[in-house]
């Protein structure tokens, strides 16, 4: 009775073994490209940049060196392996909807969408000096301005990261001129002229909208209503045309 015992209990620990182990062979014969594998270096990659990986294309070869020592160990793997955090994980409602996002949370692992609203955030004026009680240099209400607001971009261009848009860098690079003229000479605006070394063709530019030129403004500054520490050049103390109209 003991011996049956004995001999009924390996062969089920052998079978939980192999279970779980799955099948680690080769999906084809050597001399067929479909027998190929990913390697341990790929599925780290994969994990620490987001690399693809790759597999050899052809039969398998016999290697003509011995093993090096720069593979990976599952330790090494493990590591740069995501793990949950259901503290600060993101789900479906914390971000924007159609975009793509891992998640981290037990209840929502992997690969995931996000079905959050994105409403359009209004910022705060800059303002900070009150003149009347709970006006907006009291209340500071809105989004805080991004830091640095601005990034010279080294090519002509300013980007706001506030808004995301990106403004020429030169203000004044047209001059004086007519709605239509300021119209036509974004639309037409490339690199190579005023100052612009971005590789921008005719048609990439535009003139801004009311909106998109208010969202530059300080309310707390003056000549020029701009953020303190701007990298545009050639500001000029006066009006401004905007592509909107009526």
């Amino acid at each position: 009775m003991k011996k049956h015992f004995t001999i009924t209990f390996t062969l089920y620990v052998i079978f939980i073994t192999l279970s779980f182990a799955g099948n680690i062979d080769s999906p084809a014969p050597p001399t067929d490209p479909a027998s190929a594998m990913y390697k341990l270096e790929d599925v780290y990659n994969r994990f620490d940049t987001g690399a693809a990986g790759s597999k050899r294309t052809g039969a398998f070869t016999e290697p003509s060196v011995a093993p090096s020592s720069t593979g990976r160990t599952l330790d090494e793997i493990m590591n740069k392996a995501p793990y949950s955090d259901n503290t600060n994980g993101a789900i479906e409602s914390d971000v924007r909807a159609g975009k793509t996002f891992w998640g981290l949370t037990t209840q929502k692992w992997g690969l995931q969408t996000g079905k959050a609203w994105n409403p359009a955030p209004v910022e705060k004026t800059g303002q900070t000096t009150s003149y009347a009680s709970a006006d907006d240099g009291a209340a500071q209400k809105g989004v805080t301005w991004a830091n640095p607001r601005f990034t010279d971009n080294g090519n002509g261009t300013v980007t706001d990261n506030n808004t995301g848009l990106i403004w020429l860098k030169n203000i004044s690079c047209f001059g004086a001129m007519t709605w239509g003229q300021g119209v036509s000479s974004c639309n037409n605006l490339f690199s190579g002229s005023c100052g612009l070394t971005d590789g921008s063709q005719a048609g990439d530019w535009r003139l801004p909208n009311i909106k998109e030129l208010e969202s530059l403004i300080d309310y707390g500054r003056t000549n020029p209503a701009l953020p303190n520490g701007h990298p545009f050049i050639g500001v000029q103390s006066d009006k401004y045309w905007t592509s909107t109209t009526g």
